[in-house]
């Protein structure tokens, strides 16, 4: 008796169930890339942004100018720019009223620390989506070859003399769910880990800038404050 042991007849030959099993890791596959595909290309245009803004930052340039470039963009910004278009936004709208230095410096500090919870939920998300999928897709597999292994013994119980060709489509078609599952597993786990790596980083760089801007602000804001009073006296 000879029996057809192609993968794509495996498929077809499959129960229902395990037909089920094979669609759904299918589509998490199909969502696991195309999550990859779009935080990968994401995260660098993040990065990239991060690192021409410092270096435009830091390099002397007058910061109402930099805003004014920045504000002026029609389809907006993003992270650190962000943070330093809130952040000045607000600093120069208190500076225009003469509140006190720590007036100006805590509205500042909350709203630039608003816009990096933004930006951090902006550079997070779909990574949750990446973990459940390489966490539950192991184990859909599984089902799938249960189901698949158990229906096949189950047959064999309506015979009287079993043979390894009878049992052997079952077994592999279940046996498929399993590989199937963890093709989908494991680039959304690697994935996940590296990207939640680089999220970390972005994050912690955002936060450092966040801190150097304050003291940055802090400063000019008691020169300021200093220069004032002397002219007053």
């Amino acid at each position: 008796m000879s029996v057809d042991l192609t993968f794509f007849d495996l498929i077809i030959r499959a129960s229902l169930t395990v037909q089920l099993v094979m669609l759904v890791l299918v589509a998490a596959s199909v969502i696991s890339w195309t999550v990859i595909i779009h935080k990968y290309k994401l995260l660098n245009k993040a990065a990239a942004s991060a690192d021409s803004f410092e270096e435009k930052f830091w390099s002397g340039i007058d910061l109402s100018e930099l805003y004014s470039n920045i504000s002026k963009r029609r389809l907006g910004c993003h992270g650190m720019e962000k943070i330093f278009e809130s952040g000045f936004a607000e600093y120069a709208k208190l500076h225009k009223k003469a509140g006190s230095a720590e007036m100006i410096l805590s509205a500042v500090q909350r709203s630039m620390k608003v816009a990096l919870s933004r930006e951090e939920d902006r550079l997070d998300q779909h990574l949750s989506l990446l973990a459940t999928i390489g966490s539950i897709s192991p184990y859909i597999g599984l089902f799938g070859t249960v189901w698949g292994i158990m229906n096949s013994f189950m047959a064999l119980g309506a015979v009287k003399h079993a043979t390894l060709a009878m049992v052997a489509p079952g077994i592999a078609e279940a046996l498929i769910a399993t590989a199937m599952g963890l093709f989908a597993a494991i680039p959304a786990v690697v994935a996940y880990n590296r990207y939640a790596e680089k999220v970390d980083r972005l994050s912690n760089r955002y936060e450092n800038f966040q801190e150097e801007f304050s003291s940055l602000l802090h400063r000019q804001t008691i020169n300021k404050v200093q220069v004032g009073n002397e002219k007053s006296i």
